[in-house]
């Protein structure tokens, strides 16, 4: 059976600053949050005095994972240090990352590919065992992506742990060339960023057509949900 986690649709606008070289935050337009419907309970009938062998197939929802899913808008600016702007302009297509983490500051100038200490500390502080099949060392447990630069900063293609999530509620294979790919960096304070490459109205999960979307990691746990922050960078 196919994965299923919590979706939250999201229209993200965020304005690229030529001259920060670094990833801008941005702002949420519009956010709906929706989760699955449980399959409904099977029965069977049987006759005294037989035994019955079964072989059951269940789907349980995952609480260690939540998912990111939407569209983006922005534009590339020229601004000063007061936001006073002399010239921008609107991409046609949009190209570049949506980035998240549970911190609401990241050294930009020090990202890099995450590393096990950091996963093994993100997964400590959200309660998450390594050896579970939906942690993140297991989760993201792949090194195949394209390369990509955040701000300045280049981060070769294959380097970093990665996935690539669903299309059509379909496993994609590991390529450089799949779609809705997913990395895992840090900075060097080990904090966890989670970038996402964007599309361009792709095909995703559901086939709906979407700029990006991203799995997060969440305390299946702790009563209150985690915030996350969110940069991007439009190119």
């Amino acid at each position: 059976m196919t994965p299923r986690w919590p979706a939250l649709l999201m229209l993200l606008a965020v304005t690229a600053l030529l001259a920060a070289a670094e990833p801008a935050g941005v702002t949420i337009l519009d956010n709906t949050t929706v989760t699955n419907t449980p399959q409904s309970a099977a029965s069977i009938t049987t006759a005294g005095g037989t035994f019955t062998t079964l072989l059951l197939n269940a789907t349980t929802q995952t609480l260690r994972w939540k998912a990111y899913v939407g569209n983006v808008t922005g534009t590339i600016t020229l601004d000063d240090a007061q936001n006073s702007t002399i010239y921008d302009w609107t991409p046609v297509t949009v190209s570049g990352e949506v980035y998240a983490t549970r911190n609401s500051t990241v050294g930009w100038s020090s990202i890099g590919c995450a590393g096990n200490a950091t996963i093994a500390t993100e997964q400590a502080q959200l309660n998450l065992t390594t050896t579970k099949v939906d942690s993140i060392n297991q989760t993201f447990n792949q090194t195949v992506h394209r390369g990509l630069y955040v701000g300045t900063t280049l981060i070769a293609n294959s380097t970093c742990r990665a996935v690539a999530t669903y299309v059509n509620s379909t496993r994609q294979q590991p390529a450089e060339n799949a779609t809705f790919q997913e990395v895992l960096l840090s900075d060097s304070s080990n904090r966890l960023v989670y970038a996402t490459l964007l599309e361009n109205d792709a095909q995703g999960y559901n086939a709906g057509a979407f700029d990006f979307q991203m799995i997060v990691a969440e305390s299946d746990v702790t009563p209150t949900p985690s915030t996350y922050y969110f940069w991007a960078e439009i190119s």
